[in-house]
């Protein structure tokens, strides 16, 4: 009989219910995060290649004294 009654005060023990709604929540948020990860990351690879073809594409015009500039002003 000794055994109900400590499973009895076991089972209305809330003590410990604040750990467990913790670590569910962690969890629930590590997996949002890897959830969003996942599917951001193509995108954002498809980006930054966009970006460094661009830049790579870029020239820079360091001629200042020649140019656009009419003759005589």
């Amino acid at each position: 009989m000794k055994l109900f009654a400590f499973v009895k005060n076991f089972a209305n023990d809330e003590s410990g219910a604040v750990t467990v709604d913790w670590v569910v929540l962690t969890a629930a948020i590590v997996g949002l995060g890897l959830a969003v990860m996942a599917s951001v990351s193509t995108g954002l690879e498809d980006l930054s290649g966009d970006i460094e073809g661009q830049l790579t594409g870029q020239t820079i015009d360091d001629s200042f004294a020649t140019g656009n500039v009419p003759a005589g002003e």
